[in-house]
């Protein structure tokens, strides 16, 4: 890559910029200042989000100078969606998730060396100015009829409820914490989502009313698999960044599963992977699909920048372990809940026969079909055979006293489950 730009652009991290001949030139004669903003709408990050961290690491390393803001303030308000007004947080709750995300962000940057990251919070420069200096000092760069036409306020202002005050403030605390950077740090670039364009160009234009000088914007399309669909939902439910919303053994088996169609790109926007390696594997995918090594490098790449080394290790384990090629009997406790959790089953008290057990988690659909199973060698518990149909479930079988793995055939797994 002759510079950062084309690196993201290669990667596909580029939707759209304010002037891309300026901003390439900016880099060139670097570093500059960037930041990007994370509001705490939640006590986690999640996908959409890790795709501005992949971004700020790209430019940290390029040798650019991070600002990670987490919105203490915006956070209170809420950024207006084009459906509904959301559900205000209290401002305990909100300064709760702003300290959970600030440590979250910690892993993906470098906040040491020569050239560390930092994290503001804009609710220490916005809680203590006064509603008139609000007004006077900031609100009198905007002007109304720029801001109804950003297209989630357009939305709500042709909907039946409308949108509050409150809500179409947003863009202007948004467009303060970009001036307020750029005075204090001398921040020129803000990097976000292609969604998230208008908020944008609310701070880019505020600084050039309040203080004549022009400032870069760049955001990030958005991530979409063959069909156009959003990625980032597993089962209907975001995909979280904190191991306690979604576990790394979820999250490793999200990205294991990824159509053929998508995952080279996926690896393009979220590795380290350079254009060697991923020729090589977008030929192993086009060649040898059943191997799935792609899908593998992903999910390895992507659990191990989330959760670290140890986690993916053991969720390697699990994974080939449930699939048996390994010994489930070897897994800690937390791995095994987790992994088991993704798998179908039935409280099984230890003293249940076997035929009762594969009816209950549903493997079979009857004491029939059970013993033709086990007549066929096709049963196992725990990754050992049973051939006897009488067999009765033991305490012992149950891994950790929790839960015993059934199998049926190759790919049918079921949990039987004790308290």
């Amino acid at each position: 890559m002759t510079d950062i730009l084309d690196e993201l652009q290669w990667r596909g991290l580029v939707a759209q910029t304010t002037d891309e001949t300026a901003l390439r030139q900016a880099f060139a004669d670097g570093p500059i200042t960037l930041y990007c903003g994370f509001d705490p709408t939640a006590p986690s990050l999640h996908f959409g989000n890790l795709v501005q961290l992949i971004v700020l690491r790209h430019l940290q390393r390029a040798g650019h100078r991070v600002i990670c803001l987490v919105g203490g303030s915006t956070g209170l308000i809420g950024d207006p969606r084009p459906s509904a007004e959301r559900v205000l947080k209290t401002k305990e709750q909100t300064a709760e998730w702003v300290g959970r995300i600030q440590e979250q962000v910690r892993p993906f940057l470098d906040f040491e060396g020569d050239n560390p990251a930092i994290t503001v919070n804009n609710l220490d420069w916005t809680a203590p100015m006064s509603a008139l200096d609000f007004l006077r000092d900031i609100g009198k760069h905007f002007r109304v009829n720029q801001m109804v036409r950003k297209d989630a306020v357009a939305a709500r202002l042709k909907s039946d409820e409308g949108i509050s005050y409150t809500e179409f403030s947003y863009q202007i605390l948004q467009g303060l914490d970009f001036l307020q950077l750029f005075r204090e740090y001398g921040c020129t670039l803000q990097t976000g989502g292609q969604d998230q364009w208008g908020n944008l160009t609310a701070g880019s234009d505020l600084i050039h009313r309040a203080e004549g000088k022009s400032v870069h914007l760049l955001t990030t399309p958005l991530i979409t698999d063959a069909n156009g669909n959003k990625f980032g939902k597993s089962e209907g439910n975001a995909v979280w960044l904190d191991a306690e919303m979604t576990s790394p053994y979820a999250f490793y088996q999200y990205w294991l599963n990824v159509e053929d169609a998508s995952v080279i790109t996926l690896l393009k926007v979220f590795t380290d992977r350079g254009p060697e390696e991923i020729a090589e594997l977008e030929r192993l995918v086009a060649d040898e699909p059943f191997r799935r090594a792609a899908q593998k490098a992903l999910a390895v790449d992507m659990t191990t920048l989330v959760h670290g080394e140890e986690a993916t290790a053991s969720v390697q384990a699990a994974s080939e372990a449930l699939f048996g090629k390994g010994d489930l009997g070897a897994l800690d406790l937390g791995t095994l809940v987790d992994a088991t959790a993704e798998l179908p089953g039935a409280d099984v008290p230890a003293g249940t026969g076997v035929l009762d057990a594969l009816v209950a988690t549903g493997l079979v659909d009857s004491k029939k079909a059970a013993r033709r199973a086990i007549g066929d060698g096709a049963v196992s518990i725990n990754g050992d055979k049973i051939s006897d149909e009488a067999h009765v479930l033991s305490p012992g079988e149950y891994l950790h006293g929790r839960v015993a793995v059934l199998r049926r055939g190759r790919k049918n797994l079921a949990a039987a489950r004790q308290s």
